[in-house]
């Protein structure tokens, strides 16, 4: 039998990180207790479903705390209407672009301060992320059946066909980012570079991704 407090008292630090890491480009308001609270209730949430043969407890779980995050700041609706104006100027760019421009670029293309190009570049490498961690919450939630499977299989391929064609620095980062669960700053120390650098290749890698698997028109 699982012990649930002591199951969820260890991952309490796992759950804190992910809090941390995830607040750490979102506006003062969005605080981070709120989000290991959103966690924690997940985690115990999870424990009571949790089906051994299907996946460890640890990963079974921290797909259900960062989903529980996730929904938390789609329900808060943060972002103010402006920001979310220059979050598709500067994505526009971007993809107008063969390689990422920088910031400065970026602010002569969109009319934008320097300022607001960088807000709004965190704030849509966040929006990438959510993105692609909430394909795969959407995939462990669903039940498993004939249609399910065939859907899971299908955006599976286009995400595996669209990583595929990135370039080899942009696979390794998006490697330390998801897979090895490493912070921007954690990567920029592993690879020498700056932690703005790796925020750009992020960015990069992931509108990619998001243009093979959405289409070029899902900009919003």
């Amino acid at each position: 039998m699982w012990d649930k407090e002591r199951a969820i008292k260890s991952l309490l630090p796992v759950i804190k990180r992910i809090a941390e890491d995830l607040v750490q480009t979102l506006p003062p308001n969005v605080e981070v207790e709120d989000l290991i609270q959103e966690g924690i209730l997940a985690a115990l949430s999870a424990f009571e479903r949790y089906d051994p043969s299907k996946a460890s407890f640890t990963t079974f779980v921290i797909k259900r705390v960062k989903g529980a995050m996730y929904d938390y700041l789609r329900r808060i609706d943060w972002m103010p209407r402006n920001l979310r104006k220059n979050v598709k100027l500067v994505e526009k760019a971007i993809h107008e672009s063969e390689e990422f421009p920088s910031d400065e670029e970026l602010a002569r293309k969109t009319g934008l301060e320097l300022k607001e190009v960088i807000r709004a570049k965190n704030e849509m490498m966040r929006r990438q992320i959510l993105m692609i961690d909430a394909f795969d919450e959407e995939l462990a939630l669903k039940t498993e059946g004939p249609d399910e499977t065939a859907y899971r299989e299908i955006l599976k391929e286009k995400i595996k066909k669209a990583i595929e064609k990135l370039s080899e620095k942009e696979k390794l980062v998006l490697s330390l980012r998801f897979e090895k669960e490493l912070s921007l700053k954690e990567i920029a120390r592993v690879l020498g570079v700056s932690e703005s650098r790796v925020s750009q290749i992020v960015s990069l890698a992931l509108l990619k991704i998001k243009r093979e698997v959405m289409g070029d028109d899902q900009t919003s």
